[in-house]
């Protein structure tokens, strides 16, 4: 799938006298979609610098002018999707492979993605400034920089926490770099310091997500400040009614991460689970689900991915690092398969279960290097997909990509396609509140109100 650039639909434009608003790009007579009731409205997007200057009625059309102008009409005009959990990462090696999969989001009408850790930050902070200066194309960066975990974590280039002074010190090159949230991982950091690096970060004003470890109850980090929780694991055990027991064997080592993950599933208990939702619902917790990840991994011996199309667009090395996860599937028994595919279905009902109880959700595909057949772009789409197989309406998996990503991260400028916001817009050629595989039907998509030309890719 690719966006096709109409050059034929792109004219100059000029009605009205010399008082006449005047935009750099006009989006002419689009279904634009109306996210508060779910409805289309016929309209015109007046674009200049990047963003939204007005929104047209079709009796004011006439009045404005313009230096380009995007015919659209029967297309369906809705704002540009966010993947909200992507990783740029792999070393030194894997940059110029992470770089050139930065238009393939765009592709697929992704404008912006949250970086959730990795450890190619310097070369992310550059590609920020690039794209936000057109000369490299790919979507808006959100990142969190490097993890926090404790000593001798399992990801590269995290930062090690294992004293309160570390806390600070974490935090304080955290901020240096200018993130736009903290990522905290589970590998090795000791419970405690990881609550007291939430506090720590609440106290500054910074956003904080990430996995929990085992070894805390969830609602001491959610009472702490978490804002965000990634993957369903931690949310299962919050719904356990033997998550005390389970969180002490952790702890005295008698039981791992692993082993704890069917006691879980199996004392999930139902009054447990919807005092936590509405718990993440009035603490306004997000939950990203990464549903279509989980399901990858789980299927890995009954789904054949050698042939995948994608697979011809990455490098070798980018390929290697599937490996891992490959092999530990490989070395796994049947009776550990067929209980990770028991987990995936369940995570199915839970998601729905969450969205029905009001928790926010995020979709986010979790793709990056070692995420074994998970790819940029085609893989949001596969969770937004997944998300409507739950049960979720398509206009609300819509919102948990575009509206709750610019929330979670309190970034006003996106999330509509409204007066003042920034032109990240996606025209497609059918309604995806029809069906939600009619987001890969893709006219056009806007970056900062510049259309994107896959044929002119970095």
């Amino acid at each position: 799938m690719r966006n096709l650039l109409f050059l034929s639909l792109v004219l100059t434009f000029s009605c009205g006298g010399p008082n006449t608003p005047t935009y750099d790009v006009l989006i002419k007579n689009a279904q634009v979609l109306q996210l508060d009731s779910g409805t289309y409205r016929t309209l015109s997007l007046g674009i200049t610098n990047g963003r939204i200057e007005n929104v047209i009625p079709p009796s004011e059309l006439s009045l404005v002018s313009t230096k380009e102008i995007i015919d659209a009409k029967g297309k369906y005009a809705l704002p540009g999707l966010w993947d909200n959990h992507v990783h740029f990462r792999g070393g030194e090696n894997l940059v110029q492979a992470n770089a050139n999969l930065l238009p393939f989001y765009l592709d697929y009408g992704i404008t912006t993605v949250r970086d959730a850790g990795g450890d190619l930050t310097s070369h992310v902070r550059l590609w920020q400034k690039e794209i936000e200066e057109a000369t490299r194309m790919g979507p808006t960066i959100f990142t969190s920089g490097p993890k926090i975990d404790g000593k001798s974590p399992t990801w590269a280039g995290s930062f090690e926490v294992a004293n309160p002074q570390d806390i600070v010190k974490s935090l304080d090159s955290l901020q240096k770099l200018k993130v736009d949230f903290v990522k905290l991982y589970d590998s090795t950091i000791d419970g405690a310091l990881y609550l007291e690096t939430i506090r720590e970060a609440e106290k500054r004003g910074m956003k904080v997500t990430g996995h929990l470890p085992y070894s805390i109850p969830v609602n001491e980090a959610i009472d702490a400040g978490l804002d965000g929780i990634e993957h369903l694991y931690f949310v299962l055990k919050a719904c356990s009614s033997k998550e005390t027991e389970i969180t002490a064997a952790i702890q005295d080592g008698s039981m791992g991460f692993w082993e704890a993950l069917p006691l879980l599933l199996e004392s999930y208990e139902e009054t447990t689970a919807q005092a936590f939702f509405n718990k993440l619902k009035d603490k306004g917790v997000f939950v990203v689900p990464t549903l279509h990840i989980g399901h990858t991994l789980s299927y890995l011996d009954e789904i054949d991915h050698s042939q995948d199309a994608f697979l011809s667009k990455l490098p070798q090395d980018f390929i290697d690092t599937y490996q891992g996860r490959i092999s530990r599937f490989e070395r796994s028994s049947t009776e550990t398969r067929e209980k990770r595919k028991a987990l995936d279905t369940f995570f199915q009902q839970l998601t729905y279960k969450l969205y029905t109880a009001g928790v926010p959700l995020l979709a986010g595909s979790d793709n990056g290097a070692y995420n074994a057949y998970v790819y940029p772009g085609i893989s949001l789409h596969l969770e937004l997909a997944a998300m409507v197989k739950t049960g979720i309406p398509p206009l609300d998996a819509l919102k948990s990509s575009f509206v709750n990503g610019p929330d979670l991260l309190d970034k006003d400028a996106f999330g509509s396609l409204e007066q003042g916001k920034i032109a990240d817009i996606l025209l497609l050629n059918s309604d995806p509140l029809q069906q939600i595989e009619s987001l890969q039907d893709i006219y056009l998509t806007l970056k900062s109100g510049v259309p994107y030309n896959p044929q002119a890719k970095n």
